[in-house]
Order: C-alpha cells, then sequence, then structure tokens
C-alpha cells in the first residue's frame, strides 16, 4: 500500500466495514471525512479525536497538540484535554522527550488544554518518533456541528492560506535542500507557517456564527479535504483555483519541489460551508478576530469540480500527501 493515511475506499472496505458493534450512545461513528466521534452524555456530548505525527520530524510536540484538538474545534467544540503516547526509538536522549514535552505543553497551555495523561516508551518497534494523541471537548449536543452538514447552495468558506503545515515542516526538514535556492529569510517565513496552525478560535467562531459544516485540512490538502466534506454530506461542489489564497513562500517552494500546494498537508487552515444569508456575517467575524477568510466556491447537488479558466478539472478522492513525495 501507498504512504500515508489509507484512501477512502480502502478505509471504507477493511476498517469501517468490519466494526459490527454500534452502542446506542454513540452519536457519530467512523466515516469519511467525519474526524471525531460524539457520545451522548445526556444534555451533553462529548467529542473526541485521535491522530498521529508521523511525516514531521521536527516541531512534533507542537503539531500533536495542534492537529488533534483542531479536529474537536471543527465541530464547534472547544478542546478540554490531551492524551499522548510517544514512542521513541532506541538512542533517543532524555533531552529530547523533554523537548517534545516542553512544546506540547506550551501549545496546550496557549489553547487551555490541558494534558491528561497518555504513555511514553523507547522501543525497537519505531526508527523515528511517533506521537499519537487523543484529543476530548464537551458540547451541548444540539449546538454541535459535523463534517456531513452541509448543505446544497451553501458558500464554502477557506480560512489562511494552502499548503499551512506542510510548508512549515519541509522548511524544518529539507532546509539543507532549501538554502540551495531560496534565501534564508524565505526559509525561516516558512518555518513560522507552524506557529499558525491552530484552528481552535475560527472553529468556535464558525459554531457560533451559522457554519452549517467545518472540517480542517490535513492530510490530502485542501482539494482532498473538499473532496471529504462533499462525500460526508453527499453532495458536490464548485471550486474556484482562483480564490484559492496560497502563501509566496508556498507557492515557491512547492514549484522547486514539483508538488502541489493544494494537495498539501495544511493543518491550520479550516473549510468552513455557510448558507448565503450567513456568510457575510460569518465572513465579518473571521477578520475582524484577524483570520484570513475567502469564500473559494459553493455546494452543488453533484460532481466535484476545480474550475481554472473556465475549465472544470473533477476532485478526486484524497490520496497520498504531497509532503510524502519529498519527505
Amino acid at each position: 500500500m501507498k504512504v500515508g493515511k489509507l484512501d477512502s475506499e480502502l478505509l471504507q472496505k477493511i476498517v469501517f466495514n468490519n466494526i459490527k458493534l454500534h452502542r446506542s450512545e454513540v452519536m457519530v461513528r467512523p466515516g469519511i471525512g467525519e474526524d471525531c466521534t460524539i457520545v451522548d452524555y445526556g444534555k451533553y456530548a462529548l467529542v473526541m479525536s485521535t491522530d498521529p505525527i508521523t511525516g514531521a520530524a521536527s516541531e512534533v510536540g507542537k503539531l500533536a497538540v495542534h492537529i488533534n484538538c483542531n479536529d474537536i474545534a471543527s465541530n464547534g467544540v472547544e478542546p478540554l484535554g490531551l492524551m499522548m503516547t510517544i514512542l521513541a526509538p532506541e538512542g533517543t536522549t532524555e533531552v529530547e522527550i523533554e523537548n517534545i514535552m516542553k512544546q506540547a505543553a506550551e501549545e496546550a497551555a496557549k489553547l487551555n488544554v490541558e494534558i491528561i495523561g497518555g504513555h511514553t516508551e523507547i522501543t525497537a518497534a519505531v526508527n523515528k518518533i511517533i506521537i499519537s494523541a487523543t484529543a476530548i471537548g464537551r458540547e451541548l449536543k444540539d449546538k454541535i456541528i459535523k463534517t456531513s452538514g452541509a448543505k446544497l447552495g451553501d458558500k464554502i468558506i477557506m480560512t489562511k492560506t494552502a499548503g499551512l503545515e506542510g510548508t512549515g515542516i519541509i522548511a524544518y526538514d529539507l532546509e539543507e535542500k532549501l538554502v540551495t535556492r531560496f534565501s534564508r529569510e524565505i526559509i525561516e517565513r516558512a518555518k513560522k507557517m507552524v506557529d499558525n496552525i491552530s484552528v481552535v478560535k475560527e472553529g468556535i467562531i464558525g459554531g457560533k456564527f451559522g457554519a452549517s459544516s467545518m472540517h480542517d485540512v490535513t492530510e490530502g490538502g485542501v482539494l482532498g479535504a473538499i473532496w471529504e466534506v462533499c462525500e460526508a454530506s453527499k453532495l458536490g461542489c464548485n471550486i474556484y483555483k482562483d480564490q484559492i489564497a496560497v502563501a509566496k513562500e508556498t507557492a515557491e517552494i512547492c514549484d522547486f519541489l514539483n508538488i502541489d500546494p493544494l494537495k498539501l498537508i495544511s493543518s491550520g487552515t479550516m473549510l468552513m460551508t455557510v448558507s448565503t444569508e450567513k456568510k457575510e456575517m460569518l465572513l465579518k467575524e473571521l477578520r475582524e478576530n484577524g483570520i484570513q477568510a475567502t469564500v473559494i466556491g459553493e455546494i452543488t447537488k453533484k460532481g466535484r469540480y476545480l474550475i481554472e479558466n473556465n475549465k472544470k478539472i473533477e476532485i478526486m478522492p484524497p490520496e497520498s500527501d504531497e509532503l510524502y513525495k519529498v519527505i
């Protein structure tokens, strides 16, 4: 199989289809595009999500916190706790583990999230440090937003820029290669993108100001996330390529490495769908909170297309992320 998360067809076939037991308390189960499970606790619901960090060598403590808390925020919920499992190869030093925990603790504190448990182990089963974390949140049941909530005619809003996380990872992990083409100033700006990978603020805003669905952009990039929103909602879309914001650093680095920024992992970028009536209110609130936000398309009845120069290009299910072509 290819490097990266399983494609949607294989995920359904060998993972989801083998989960037989369904309990009545579970409100949202594993599904394409649904990154969180939601469990009924009476008036409230418990929201949980888990993800590993496998594609980065640097800043893994920071990334582990944000990619998991971002999933919780995509349901319009404030994350409150995080559990972390650290698997490190033989030869890992105390300083390396301590640095990871300092990173994670610092980022979690910024989000008002407590690290509430986990596991740390040195093992010959891995050849680099792997972190898997689980984030949890709690919200009133009737206020939770799902990826599958997109509605026909909704506008699609994208926050920040495409390829955000991937650009930062590449700048850290391929710095020696990049300095043969780019100035130190460009590389440092690219590195700083990992400081902007939280979508907790926009997730909470989206929950309060009318988003019908939200999905944070991870492996597969912007186009992969758009396909997942449509698949979960059983609808189509028209996406206008010239409306998708791509930072200058991302565009230049991706061009140098011959990868597509629209298919590059992008934690820090959020997709939101919203009715035409609520669009301006949501955009205004995001921008007043310092969050770049752009309308990039709309939800349609069927067909998923990227429109460039008046030509429709079908958006396909996400495959292995562009990051794995270079890292």
